[in-house]
Formats: C-alpha cells, structure tokens, sequence
C-alpha cells in the first residue's frame, strides 16, 4: 500500500482539499489518516495531486505514431505521454490504406494483450478517418478517404481486438447515417469530424447516436447566420461532447472562451491531437506519408496546413486556466472526467474516488508534471 500524505488533492465531489490518500492498483482510502504500514510517496510543497489525464485523440508522440503499426512505437507514444502526466490514451489513426489501418489495428491488439506496466494506459482506438469529406480533409491523406461501411469498419475493430472506441467520420457522406446506429448499437462513440456537414444533418446524425465533436472548429463548416454548420451546432446542441486542441495554434482563445461558455461544464473535452513529433526537438517530420514542419511549436503540411499538434496535456490545462480564464476545477474535469465520461469509463478512472484506478498526476504551480501514477505504479518521475 502507497499514499500521498497530508497532501493538496482535487478530490471527487470535494474539489481540492488537504487529505491523505492510500492505493494500491486501486484508490482505497481518502482520509486525515493513512493505513499503518503505507509506503508514503513524498511531494515538495505546492505539489497538487490530480486525477491521471485521459487523451482520447493523439496520434503520436516520441518520434512515434500510432500509424507505425508496431507494438514498440506504441510503447514509445505510451511513455512519452506519461510525461505530461497522461495515464490514458486513445492510439488515433487516420485515413490510409486499408492495409496500413489494418496493421495498426493488430498492433494496438497485441500492444493491449502484453499488459505494459511503464507509460500510460493504451485504452483503446480512436479511428479518425477514412470515412471522412474530401473537401474537409486537413492533414489526412484524399487518395484513401473511403465511404462509410459498417462492414469495414467491423473488419478493423476485430482486428483491434474489438478496441475502437471512438471514430471521428463525416455525417452528410453516403451510408455515414447506418454507420453511426451501427457503432451506436456496438457503444462506440461516433464523432462528427472532418466534414461539411449542415445543422440539419447534424440533428439526424445526433438522432441515429452522435456524441462527439472531432476537434472542434477545425476541418469542419464555420458558423454562419444564415447556416450555423458544424461550429455552430456543436455550440447549439448540449448533448454533444466537444474535442478542443487548446494550444492557442489551432484555436483562438476567443474561440476557445466561446465554446466554454456555450457547453455544459461536462460536455467539453481537451485533446492533443498530437502527432510524433511530440516531445522531440523541431525540424522535418511525417504524418500519413506526408511531410511535416515543425517549428515554434507549430506542425504543418508543406503548404500550411496544420498537421496535428505537439501540445502537452498539462500545458493544455494550464492555457485553458491562465489564456482563457476557465476555474482550475473546472479545467482539470476537461482533461480528466469528461473524456471518462464520454467513452463510458468514468466508473474506473477520470477522477480520485475510492475504488477508482490509482491513476494521478501531480503538478506544481507551473503546471510542470512532478509524478505520474498509473494503477498504483510511478510510470513518469521528473
């Protein structure tokens, strides 16, 4: 048995307050007094302990990416991100060959079977693409964006292991609407991403099961009076969790203070989207085939497209806090119990509760990532 003793901890229910905190694979006791014999984990004053962060859409870090298909690079990714205080991951692909989607899949299934004690948490998948719209295709690939099938899509979660838990597709696209009660009936999140899709196709495509938004604003129809298109029915719609890359790159803080203020406190979710060049020094990287630049914290296409970021979840929370003004609280359940809650996990990780995973990041007050704890074990140490 482990604890956190007499330290600052944003507790379930209870926000931030002075506790001890015993674990083992699991959080067992949240009180004034630790169990006898508890290996106590020592922190320097100011240490804050949070729940693990939880990112649901990152295609690499490290140098890796989850398109690689190996069981190493995926260990590279899952490494890297406890750094920044991640204890669980979404592998995103994008849209490739069928035969590239179909390698990464294997590798995420033996990845998740060897049972890695180091680095964060391999949750699952999150397939962004190929069913996505050719004129809103960003970063992917066109010569493989594909039709929606729910037959292709079974042949890649089978191979994953049944590990989908997400995939981002475009709702206005031929048979898009029988792929979302498809994945709705199997309970897999379908988001509405990389798409023209109008309001009116959105409230069908809400209706057959959407919840998600793939990073908000991005790759997707702008909000205009006379239609308010993706943006704007993501604002109007509560029932739709939004992503947001909060990097001040890919969204503007006044962007990023108009969807906070228009979502529900709980239906608002931080992303990276990261892509390999995540934790590595700047200069030429990839992504699907194509070449990435990256410099100033910035990664685009050749042309100027953003290809992905290079954020930190921990410097994600910290722009949402000090850039757009939103409660420490408040930005912490952005990273932590609103991803858990989306992909339906919240009963095992997302917030500090006994009998929850003892998944933990603890911070400073630079928001520099001390310690991380995946199921009770030191996975990152600064």
């Amino acid at each position: 048995m482990k604890c956190f003793k007499n330290a600052t901890v944003y507790v379930d229910g209870e926000g931030l307050k002075k506790t001890t905190v015993c674990f083992d694979e699991k959080i067992q006791k949240i009180s004034r007094c630790a169990f006898s014999g508890s290996e106590e984990i020592s922190l320097p004053d100011g240490a804050i302990v949070l729940p693990g962060f939880i990112d649901q859409h990152i295609h690499g870090a490290g140098g890796s990416d989850a398109m690689d298909g190996t069981v190493e690079d995926l260990k590279i990714i899952a490494d890297t991100v406890a750094s920044e205080g991640t204890t669980s991951f979404l592998a995103t692909t994008m849209t490739q060959s069928k035969e590239n989607i179909l390698k990464a899949m294997n590798s995420v299934k033996e990845y998740r079977a060897s049972n890695f004690e180091t680095g964060a948490r391999v949750l699952g998948v999150h397939l962004e693409g190929p069913f996505i719209a050719p004129a809103f295709k960003g970063a992917q690939p066109l010569e493989y964006v594909a039709t929606p099938c729910a037959e292709t899509f079974d042949e890649y979660n089978q191979a994953s292991g049944n590990a989908i838990k997400l995939v981002s597709l475009a709702p206005e696209t031929k048979n898009a609407d029988k792929l979302i009660r498809h994945l709705s009936e199997k309970k897999i999140v379908p988001s509405i991403g990389h798409t023209g899709a109008k309001c009116s196709e959105i409230k069908t495509a809400i209706e057959n099961g959407a919840k998600n938004i793939t990073h908000t604003y991005n790759a997707q129809t702008a909000l205009h009076h006379r239609e308010i298109g993706t943006v704007g029915s993501a604002m109007l719609f509560d029932e739709l969790n939004c992503e947001l890359i909060a990097d001040t790159i890919h969204v503007s803080v006044p962007a990023m203070q108009l969807l906070v203020k228009n979502k529900p406190d709980d239906k608002l979710t931080l992303i990276t989207d990261a892509m390999r060049a995540k934790g590595i020094p700047d200069g030429v990287s990839e992504l699907g085939g194509q070449t990435v630049y990256v410099k100033n914290g910035e990664a685009r296409l050749a042309d100027g497209t953003l290809a992905g970021s290079v954020l930190r979840m921990n410097r994600a929370v910290q722009n949402m806090v000090e850039k757009v003004g939103v409660p420490f609280e408040k930005a912490v359940d952005f990273a932590t119990i609103n991803p858990a809650k989306n992909l339906g996990v919240d009963g095992e990780m997302g917030s500090i509760k006994v009998g929850k995973n003892a998944d933990f990041t603890v911070i400073n007050a630079a928001y520099d990532v001390l310690l991380t704890v995946r199921d009770g074990k030191i996975v990152y140490k600064a």
